[in-house]
């Protein structure tokens, strides 16, 4: 039975800021969902030798090895050579294969150059896995009780050469025994804060017949929280799970705002659609960006009813009311001028809800008493709250972590929690 499992990525440019290694996001996703957990991903560039030293490390711990990439014609692809070497087996032609890619390129009107025949090297024993969508071949390698997997790199071939030939086998493979995860999405506390609280709960759960591992992850305006656990009876690992992430998100209320993977924006454009309200917004340092987390969710034309992105000065006049005397008296990044866009722009749209963001997002415009970071947010119903925050990083991550904190101001709004 396959249980573990480690990927490497091959590829000299996946070692430069170019290339992004997607492939093993994909992987480890249809691994996990056969109850693989996957170990390590590493990832190798253009060398016999890195690339043999990579296959035989990984041999030595995992179940199952995957590789991706350099099964190409050229003579940086290494990957069979690699392996075949690892392994100690030979190298044969395939003339099948040898045939199919000539075909391939016959169809297209060409003749298949010489270099393609690398890609018909086959280690002795190896099972041929066709490739629906490209020239270079897959191998499945049995080693004693190790699997080896050589795949292409392009993520279009990848995955239809998986679907198509892995995936069937995978599943006898891996037996009776799946993987199931929770993530549980908390906003407005640091991963040092919730590690603090969370780690009394969590640690129990890491014993027993069914143990849960919990990683704690932090991202840009909110903290995850993410249970894994694995066993034969899908049942019982699910109640095993939910106990877990119920006594989590008990002792974290009100900072979770969901336990079901959803967006902090989909959570919120459920309460809207539930309460009946459409929501509008004024934007000034975030440029959109919270008008754009909005509607990226499906059905959001039903809450959410349009924005301003008020930059300059005069826009915040001129399209949302906010009085001149009170920009020049304050300042554009103020609490009374983040209160007049929000309540300007809900009552021009006709919402029931205004948002107004008004910062200084950098890495310029600050000052002693107005820092790089500084924003201001207000909330607009029947009510209107307002609060001003001090949010560290660059522009990016100050715009993030202010659309974020708009949205959880919203959504305690909407759950009639205390605001933050």
């Amino acid at each position: 039975m396959l249980r573990s499992a480690e990927i490497i990525a091959v590829g000299s440019e996946l070692l430069t800021p170019h290339r992004t290694d997607t492939d093993s996001l994909f992987l480890t996703s249809r691994l996990n969902d056969a109850g693989i957990v996957v170990r390590r991903k590493v990832v190798v560039g253009d060398s016999r030798e890195d690339l043999a030293d990579a296959v035989a490390s990984a041999l030595s711990r995992a179940d199952l090895v995957i590789t991706t990439g350099g099964l190409g014609p050229t003579d940086d692809d290494l990957t069979r050579e690699a392996v075949a070497g690892v392994l100690g087996l030979e190298l044969d032609e395939d003339p099948s294969i040898v045939a199919s890619i000539a075909a391939r390129f016959a169809r297209r009107g060409s003749v298949m150059p010489e270099i393609n025949r690398r890609q018909a090297l086959v280690p002795r024993g190896a099972t041929v896995l066709a490739n629906p969508a490209g020239t270079a071949p897959g191998l499945l390698i049995e080693a004693g009780d190790r699997m080896v997997v050589l795949f292409p790199g392009p993520p279009r071939e990848l995955s239809a050469m998986f679907d198509a030939h892995f995936a069937p086998r995978l599943a006898a493979l891996a037996g009776s025994r799946r993987l199931q995860r929770r993530v549980i999405k908390i906003i407005g506390r640091a991963e040092s804060e919730v590690d603090a609280v969370a780690s009394p709960i969590y640690t129990p759960f890491a014993s027993g017949p069914l143990p849960v591992e919990t990683t704690i992850l932090a991202s840009a305006g909110q903290i995850e929280l993410h249970l894994s656990a694995a066993g034969d009876d899908d049942a019982a690992v699910a109640a095993r799970l939910e106990a877990g992430v119920a006594a989590l998100a008990e002792a974290l209320a009100p900072f979770v705002f969901s336990t079901d993977d959803r967006s902090l924006e989909a959570v919120v454009g459920g309460l809207l659609a539930a309460r009946g309200w459409r929501v509008a917004l004024a934007e000034s340092c975030t440029g959109g960006r919270l008008a754009g987390r909005l509607t990226d969710v499906p059905g959001s034309s039903a809450w959410v009813v349009g924005g301003v992105v008020a930059y300059a000065n005069e826009v915040k006049i001129a399209e949302l009311g906010v009085p001149a005397a009170t920009i020049d008296a304050m300042g554009a990044v103020s609490e009374p001028v983040a209160r007049a866009m929000a309540e300007g722009v809900r009552d021009r749209l006709g919402a029931n809800v205004g948002i107004g963001i008004t910062g200084i997002a950098g890495p310029d415009g600050g000052t002693v008493e107005k820092p790089v970071g500084t924003v201001v947010i207000a909330v607009a119903a029947t009510e209107t709250l307002v609060r001003t925050f001090r949010f560290s990083g660059d522009r990016e991550l100050v715009r993030r972590h202010s659309t974020s904190t708009a949205l959880d101001m919203l959504r305690r709004l909407l759950l009639d929690l205390p605001p933050r």
